[in-house]
């Protein structure tokens, strides 16, 4: 007769969870340390599938007229194209404004200290003062190490163009042949579990290829917005200032706040303490339009995530990786609930002919199988 262990069964059953979570969380600090080791491709990795999923549709109806190889590249180098002419005009609108910037945000300054010695504030005039001279004194101290952190600059400029290459290079294979990868990929699994793999790809790319265009759309939407207001306020660098709204937009909730926060700076240097005040209300414009209306109408359909899921997701993911994690954190949870719940379909549909016994550790039957054009 076995003799009882003293140890209640919910206890047990509480440990017996413990030790696999242990488990599972020991595999996936290895996965991530091991991925932060090759974050380059990792990186270089996400965005050729961005660029996949913007480049597919225009080479599928390309394809129609042309073979398909061609096709694929007309779409790439258009891409190209119009990444390395929105960056020239960016460059050549700084440079013809640069003359008059100096003089504009040197006026700005005296306007923002003159502000500052009136009310509410007070501030003594020999304040400001002795804080310009401490700033000179500073960057003149550290002239040595400012030099450093500018050639550690460009050595990340020149990774950042190596990541954009390999990116492209891997779109231009993923757009034209990515069906035949992901056949060959699954292959090489179990007979058995490749139904089930190929249902799962088709929901994690349908999710990424949703969530890439639309948060594309919503920043697009959001820098043609600033864009309209920084014009009609005529505050200088609008073009740039728009790309870093553009481009800050992909950080879901954080983002444009962040860029409106920088040409709200630009803006009290360059046009006074009234048009800064009108920006800053701006930032919470945007937010309505964006948390209210876009993100619910465009993002709706493809990320059902609830908004304070969104939010611990980009801090999480800004804690564990910076700017990389906050941009890439919601896609990766997106995708992983999507196929959860293909995992969850997948055990509760009854079975049909067509369908394959997957295994116990997933379910007995699984539905119809999905057509692997819509994986990359």
């Amino acid at each position: 007769m076995q003799q009882p262990s003293g140890v209640e069964p919910r206890v047990r059953l509480a440990s017996d969870y413990a030790w696999r979570l242990l488990v599972l969380g020991a595999a996936v600090y290895v996965l991530f340390r091991l991925a932060m080791r090759f974050e380059t491709i990792i990186i270089a990795i996400f965005l050729a599938m961005v660029f996949t999923a913007l480049l597919r549709p225009p080479a599928n109806v390309l394809a129609r007229l042309v073979p398909r190889p061609l096709a694929v590249a007309v779409a790439v180098i258009g891409e190209i194209c119009v990444l390395a002419g929105v960056f020239f005009l960016v460059g050549e609108r700084v440079a013809s404004n640069a003359p008059n910037l100096g003089s504009e945000f040197r006026g700005g300054i005296q306007r923002v200290e003159t502000w500052l010695e009136g009310r509410p504030f007070h501030v003594h005039p020999g304040t400001l003062t002795n804080l310009q001279s401490k700033i000179g004194d500073y960057l003149s101290a550290h002239r040595s190490t400012l030099l450093s952190q500018a050639l550690n600059s460009a050595g990340r400029a020149a990774e950042v163009l190596t990541v954009l290459a390999l990116a492209v290079f891997c779109s231009f294979f993923f757009t034209h042949s990515g069906e035949q990868m992901w056949e060959w990929f699954q292959r090489q699994l179990p007979d058995r579990v490749q139904p089930i793999w190929r249902r799962c790809g088709a929901a994690a790319w349908r999710t990424f290829a949703g969530y890439t265009r639309g948060v594309i759309l919503i920043a697009a939407t959001n820098a043609v917005i600033v864009g309209i207001a920084l014009a009609i306020l005529r505050v200088p660098l609008v073009l740039p200032l728009v790309l870093v709204e553009f481009f800050l937009s992909f950080v879901p909730l954080i983002g444009s706040p962040i860029a409106l926060a920088v040409a709200t700076l630009v803006a009290l240097a360059s046009r006074g303490v009234p048009t800064a005040i009108l920006v800053l209300a701006l930032i919470v414009v945007s937010g309505e339009i964006e948390g209210h209306v876009l993100q619910p109408f465009v993002m709706g359909w493809a990320v059902r995530l609830h908004p304070v899921v969104v939010a611990v997701t980009v801090i999480a993911g800004t804690i564990a990786a910076g700017l990389v994690g906050a941009v890439v954190a919601v896609p990766f949870v997106s995708i992983v609930w999507a196929v959860v719940g293909e995992l969850r379909a997948a055990r509760t549909e009854p079975p049909t002919d067509t369908e394959t016994e997957i295994g116990p550790e997933i379910g007995t039957e699984i539905g119809p199988e999905i057509e692997t054009d819509e994986i990359p």
